[in-house]
């Protein structure tokens, strides 16, 4: 009786019905609370650690070590519940039960490859260990992280760090405003300085209007005296008088509206200058080659002009031991005649004499007389003078009045027969060689045709073909058997 009762009993306890079947989950109800309880306990007992207080049995940190070459570690496990009893836990895990992740020291995961390993959930710790671990792990990320770039974007900028981003472009648009400011201001000083020289020797009552009728560009009174051809280069005309066609006067002035010129300038410095020429006509000159100029241009002059090499040689003293040039100054003459002729008492005394070319001689450069120029007119009288600035334009005023001075001078002159043989003489020669000259370069001209004639026959030949050329040799071929048959008289019968 006591069997059956005991059997009957375990019986209804193991199929369950009605009122046992809620005892029983009720049961289990409270002994899956309980150990949520005492597993919730044990966590907090070791909350407050360090990560890198970890006991030492966790089998993740003390992994045994790697082989010699690195190999990827097997994938993690698919479940993240860690309860102590799976089978009475039949709710979501709690977040005691989540694992505590390891630091990230030395471990077989530092080889993991996300990639070929696709679907699986990344592991991300919960809130109260990332809010546990940040006070640990701040530092070595503030080591290794970069700046924040927004930080230093949204700091202000000083003044002098501004100025030096945009050196180039202030540089540049300074070097521009200084150049437009010199290059109005040096326009400005070559016009003055032009003007003041007109002002001073082509107005009315001066050298150029008591020598010439008509003075600059037009021919009425209102019209312009200079003919401005550029920022440096001003030129004067004059006619109207005997023994010559026209004076032209060039100016030629320092590049003052040029920066960078005017900072050469200073390095290298040069004069402002003039130059006359005077063209003569063509029964108002004698055979004259002549030149005055300082004795390193002389040289100079000797070499490069094509006259003066020919006809001219260099004087080093007076003729007769009369009073002469000063020291400084060299002549070029074809005859001591004709530089003793030129050089007059007068002149001596008023500009080339030792006591006048002391104050004068810083103007002076060359002079050149000759009927055998290179330039368009052949009959041609140069000067060569250094203009001085707008406040001291009078200190020219003697030089200046040496151009009509030999003008009148060299249309009234008349050579000797002795010497007047000698340089025709002379000038027959170098007509003769210059005549020669000419041959020789017409013959050259002729061979350099008949060079390419024959270099394009030889091209055109080359291209033609085999059969051609075969045919053309046969024909040349016969020609000469023909050339060298004789020659056979026929007469006819009665």
């Amino acid at each position: 009786m006591a069997n059956s009762r005991s059997s009957s009993f375990f019986s209804s306890f193991f199929s369950p019905r009605g009122d046992t079947l809620l005892y029983l989950i009720a049961l289990l109800s409270i002994f899956s609370l309980l150990l949520h309880h005492l597993s919730a306990a044990g966590d907090s007992h070791f909350e407050g650690f360090d990560a890198d207080d970890e006991p030492e049995d966790d089998p993740i940190i003390f992994q045994p070590p790697l082989a010699d070459l690195p190999r990827r570690s097997p994938p993690p496990p698919t479940t993240l519940s860690t309860s102590a009893d799976p089978e009475s836990h039949h709710g979501p895990p709690s977040d005691s039960d989540l694992p505590v992740k390891p630091p990230a020291t030395t471990s077989s995961f530092d080889y993991w490859d996300e990639d070929e390993f696709e679907g699986f959930p990344t592991e991300t710790p919960p809130p109260e260990l990332t809010s546990e671990l940040e006070p640990t792990t701040a530092p070595a990320d503030s080591a290794t992280d970069e700046p924040d770039e927004t930080a230093i974007i949204s700091g202000p900028v000083s003044l002098t760090k501004r100025i030096r981003s945009y050196t180039v472009e202030i540089a540049c648009v300074s070097f521009l405003i200084m150049f437009a400011i010199n290059y109005f201001t040096g326009k400005k000083e070559n016009e003055t300085l032009a003007l003041a020289w007109a002002a001073k020797f082509a107005t009315s009552d001066t050298i150029f209007d008591k020598n010439f009728s008509l003075l600059g560009v037009g021919e009425g009174d209102s019209s312009p005296l200079l003919l401005k051809e550029g920022q440096t280069v001003f030129r004067f005309y004059a006619s109207g008088r005997r023994f010559c066609q026209q004076l032209v006067a060039t100016m030629e002035l320092k590049s003052r509206q040029d920066l960078i010129a005017k900072l050469y300038n200073m390095i290298v410095p040069c004069k402002d200058e003039i130059t006359f020429e005077v063209q003569m006509n063509e029964d108002a000159m004698d055979h004259v080659v002549f030149a005055l100029a300082k004795k390193k241009a002389a040289k100079t002059m000797q070499k490069e002009v094509r006259d003066l090499q020919r006809f001219a040689n260099l004087m080093t003293s007076g003729p007769n031991g009369r009073k002469w040039v000063a020291d400084e100054l060299t002549v070029i003459t074809e005859s001591k005649e004709v530089a003793g002729d030129l050089i007059t008492e007068t002149v001596l005394d008023q500009v080339f004499g030792e006591k006048a070319f002391e104050k004068f001689g810083k103007w002076f450069i060359s002079m050149h007389f000759s009927d055998q120029q290179q330039s368009t007119h052949r009959k041609a009288l140069v000067f060569k003078f250094a203009l001085p600035d707008v406040n001291h334009m009078a200190d020219i005023t003697r030089l200046v009045a040496l151009v009509p001075y030999y003008i009148d001078l060299i249309g009234r002159y008349k050579l000797s027969s002795q010497t007047r043989t000698k340089t025709e003489a002379a000038r027959s020669k170098v007509a003769l060689e210059a005549y020669k000259e000419l041959q020789n370069e017409r013959q050259e001209a002729l061979q350099r045709k008949k060079a390419e004639r024959r270099k394009m026959m030889e091209e055109a030949g080359s291209k033609l073909n085999a059969e051609a050329l075969r045919k053309k040799e046969a024909k040349e071929r016969a020609r000469q058997l023909k050339k060298a048959m004789p020659k056979i008289k026929m007469s006819r019968g009665a």
